[in-house]
């Protein structure tokens, strides 16, 4: 498959491709939830779910692997060190009771996946403790044994979790592209600076292409 994209084409074999979507949880995306109590404007990452709809459900009729990732921590938060839960609003951290029950704790309310990108039956959904997905989650043994070489991801936010993974992957011998329009983050110019970073020097990270080019490429 030959996909228009920056700074040149990307090329996969989507037999060999899996179609990533980070962190889209109701905790981040939706009014209520923690991002918007740590005074973010989530509207911001509501914005691309239509597009990444688009995408999923193409992605699903031509037959190729999802994968979905949650931040999501053990009630105990035992994975989850004091360098990070210390960090950020001190009247509200991980393991905190929020709105949407506690703030990044697996099977909580606002942990769950939005509804609109919910997994389907059979689709691959990674908890992870960190913010890149590779970390502690044994997800590069999952996509070895799949046969996966090419990751195409979609999700938030931008400059945190989706570059993070995608720079583990770049480490661990992945070919990656984010589709630019599938995800966000909470400030505008951090999304603009990564997709730079991730581009620059010959795909130094992966490549950055619009979410037409695939649905193009997928016909």
């Amino acid at each position: 498959m030959h996909i228009n994209a920056q700074p040149f084409a990307y090329e996969c074999d989507p037999r060999a491709t899996a179609l990533v979507l980070i962190d889209m949880q109701r905790d981040f995306i939706e009014p209520g939830g923690f991002g918007e109590t740590l005074g973010n404007d989530v509207s911001l990452l509501a914005a691309i779910v239509p597009a990444c709809r688009s995408v999923l459900a193409a992605w699903r009729r031509a037959g190729g692997l999802v994968l979905h990732t949650r931040e999501a921590h053990q009630p105990d938060l035992s994975d989850c060190p004091p360098a990070k839960r210390l960090r950020g609003n001190p009247s509200l951290r991980i393991g905190d009771a929020g709105p949407m029950g506690r703030i990044l704790v697996a099977g909580e309310p606002g942990n769950q996946i939005i509804d609109a990108l919910a997994p389907a039956p059979g689709e691959l959904v990674i908890d992870k403790p960190g913010k890149g997905m590779f970390w502690a989650t044994g997800l590069h043994e999952k996509l070895q044994a799949r046969g996966v070489t090419h990751l195409i991801f979609m999700g938030v936010t931008t400059e945190v979790c989706v570059q993070t993974s995608m720079r583990e992957a770049n480490d661990r011998g992945y070919d990656s592209l984010v589709l630019e329009d599938c995800t966000e983050s909470y400030f505008p110019a951090f999304k603009a600076a990564t997709l730079e970073m991730i581009r620059a020097q010959g795909a130094i990270v992966g490549w950055t292409a619009r979410s037409e080019a695939l649905l193009a490429a997928l016909k």
